[in-house]
């Protein structure tokens, strides 16, 4: 356990090495976005912003802090998931 907490922690603090950096450096956009812009369909999410982390970014946060931000929540999320289906899986496979 000890040392997936540690490849986890490692892997959000690089994440903004590739997700910011790296991509804004050779120019990186969505494949999604690119085709939609090719198809000159216009974004939903300019209408309706549905998400409080888009584009893994937090309001009044630099822009490499919000991504390791969104990393630790969604990762925080799936953790919790996870413990909620084991415990549903535990209850039924009581007698």
């Amino acid at each position: 356990m000890k040392k997936t907490l540690i490849c986890l922690v490692i892997l959000l603090l690089l994440s903004p090495v590739f997700g910011v950096y790296l991509a804004g450096l050779v120019g990186y956009r969505e494949p999604l976005d690119v085709a939609g812009e090719m198809l000159n369909l216009t974004d939903i999410s300019d209408r309706i912003n549905w998400t409080p982390l888009k584009d893994y970014s937090v309001p009044g946060l630099p822009e490499w802090l919000g991504y390791i931000l969104s990393g630790v929540i969604g990762v925080a999320l799936i953790y919790l998931l996870g413990l909620v289906l084991k415990k549903i899986g535990e209850r039924k496979n009581k007698p």
